[in-house]
C-alpha cells in the first residue's frame, strides 16, 4: 500500500490519500479531538500518534491537523498508522456515517434549505473536498446562512475568503433570499 500527501492551504494540515475509499462519495466525518475519535478506529490510531489536533475523513482522503509538533517528527508514525489500519481490514466507523450528516436533503426541509444543500453538495464542497477539507450546514436563518468549515478549512487563513467571496457570491446568485453566510 502506497499513501500519498498532499500540502493544503492550511500549513498545519496535511492530507493522506491511501490509494482507496475512505468513506465513500458524499459522505465526511470530523474529529475534532482525541474523545470525538470514539466512533472510529482509524481516528482513535491516528490521535495515538502525539502532536495530532484533528482528524478528518473524506470521501477518498484523511486531513490530519496538528499542533505544536514539526511534520517530519510525526509523519511517518501518521503513515504507520494509517497503513497498518487499513491492512488490518477493521473498520474505519463503527456507526453509520449516514444518519449524521448534516447536508443531507430531508423531508422537514423548507424549499431554499433544500437548494443551499443541493448547491452546496454539487459546487461547494467537491472544490473544498481537493484541499483536504468539508463545508457543513448548520442553520438558516432570516437570510443568513451558517456553515461549519472542517478539516483543512477549519483554521486555514484563506477560509474567511473562500466563505466570504466565494460560497457566499455562489449562494446568493442562485438563492436571491441569502443575505449573508457566517461561519459556526
Amino acid at each position: 500500500m502506497f499513501i500519498q500527501t498532499e500540502s493544503t492551504p492550511n500549513p498545519a494540515t496535511l492530507k493522506f490519500l491511501p490509494g482507496q475509499d475512505v468513506l465513500g462519495d458524499g459522505h465526511a466525518a470530523d474529529f475534532p479531538n482525541a474523545a470525538a475519535a470514539e466512533r472510529s478506529p482509524l481516528a482513535k490510531a491516528v490521535f495515538e500518534v502525539e502532536g495530532v489536533a484533528g482528524v478528518f475523513f473524506g470521501a477518498d482522503f484523511i486531513t490530519i491537523t496538528k499542533g505544536d509538533v514539526e511534520w517530519q517528527h510525526i509523519k511517518p508514525a501518521l503513515l504507520g498508522a494509517i497503513m497498518q489500519h487499513f491492512t488490518s481490514g477493521a473498520p474505519i466507523m463503527t456507526d453509520n456515517v449516514d444518519a449524521q450528516d448534516p447536508n443531507a436533503v430531508t423531508e422537514d426541509d423548507s424549499e431554499i434549505v433544500g437548494q443551499i444543500k443541493e448547491l452546496l453538495d454539487t459546487r461547494v464542497r467537491p472544490v473544498v473536498a481537493q484541499d483536504g477539507g468539508d463545508i457543513t450546514f448548520q442553520g438558516f436563518d432570516k437570510g443568513i446562512v451558517y456553515l461549519n468549515m472542517v478539516g483543512a478549512c477549519a483554521g486555514c487563513p484563506a477560509s474567511t475568503q473562500t466563505l466570504k467571496h466565494g460560497v457566499e457570491n455562489m449562494l446568493k446568485h442562485f438563492v436571491p433570499e441569502i443575505e449573508e453566510v457566517r461561519a459556526v
